[in-house]
């Protein structure tokens, strides 16, 4: 099954899985909820899943489907390479993450392979992926605090719109910059986007 809300992207991969002799694509969705419905009467073999959708997103389809289907093998297709996309897409139960800039034989070797019941990692996402584990999570009220900063607001700013002290806000900022290995909220932001922990939208 694939699942993508570009239904040109979509009916290119759809082309692409269909040119091989050994695979057939039983199924298309354009969001995750639509993809959980179908899943649920097709059980497809894999699925191909974007990360980023309309209403439900890639990451919770995912966790959704395995929740039900615990064998079911999922191989992320995005175009997002963050090393917070990645870490996500892993630990909701993805067994690969493909970008969509890479081979037929790639995208098709990945697909036999996770049939096979492998995981399947390029060595540079395996290598991001084992430095984004070392790194200690967030806390919900550290994104907060982080989603504004990188809207370029000021603690002040910050501190009103959650309903929290300055001084509280600059404890936040002070564990946020130790997690994230900054200096400085500058350099938090720009880690902050470059490892897609927050995305513009």
């Amino acid at each position: 099954m694939v699942v993508d809300d570009h239904p040109a992207f979509r009916a290119g991969l759809t082309a692409l899985c269909e040119s091989e002799p050994d695979l057939e694509v039983v199924a298309e969705a354009g969001d995750g909820s639509e993809a959980l419905k179908i899943f649920r009467e097709v059980k497809p073999d894999i699925v191909l899943m974007d990360l980023r959708l309309p209403g439900m997103g890639g990451v919770e389809a995912i966790m959704a489907i395995r929740s039900e289907f615990p064998a079911a093998r999922v191989i992320v297709v995005t175009t997002y390479d963050g090393d917070e996309d990645l870490y996500r897409a892993i630990q909701s139960g993805a067994q690969s993450y493909l970008l969509k800039d890479m081979s037929k034989a790639e995208i098709v070797g990945n697909i036999r392979a996770v049939h096979a019941g492998q995981i399947c990692l390029a060595p540079r996402l395996a290598e991001r992926l084992a430095d984004r584990k070392k790194r200690r999570d967030l806390s919900p009220r550290e994104m907060d605090v982080l989603r504004l900063l990188t809207k370029g607001r000021s603690n002040k700013e910050i501190a009103s719109a959650l309903n929290l002290s300055e001084e509280t806000v600059k404890i936040h900022l002070k564990t946020l910059y130790a997690k994230l290995n900054v200096q400085d909220r500058t350099d938090a932001a720009i880690s902050a986007i470059r490892q897609g922990i927050v995305y513009f939208d």
